[in-house]
């Protein structure tokens, strides 16, 4: 999948998590999730949708770029 890759480790940090804390509760390893961050990889949709329920907001909220996210936006998880 194509995440922004400003967006989800704005994300991270905001869920005031590590690389290493983030990998191991999806089951990855912290390089991929640095690598995620670099706009090397993707996640795939199961990851996306763990990631997703960790940062409280929705597979479509990582997918977009930082730029195009609404100002007011509803993060929440439905």
């Amino acid at each position: 999948m194509n995440e922004d890759p400003r967006e989800f480790r704005r994300r991270r940090i905001e869920a005031g998590l590590t690389q290493t804390e983030l990998a191991s509760r999806i089951g990855r390893g912290r390089s991929r999730i640095c690598d995620v961050e670099k706009g090397r990889a993707g996640l795939t949709p199961k990851d996306l949708k763990a990631v997703a329920e960790i940062f409280d907001c929705t597979v479509h909220d990582l997918l977009l770029k930082a730029d195009d996210q609404p100002a007011n936006a509803d993060r929440s998880v439905a």
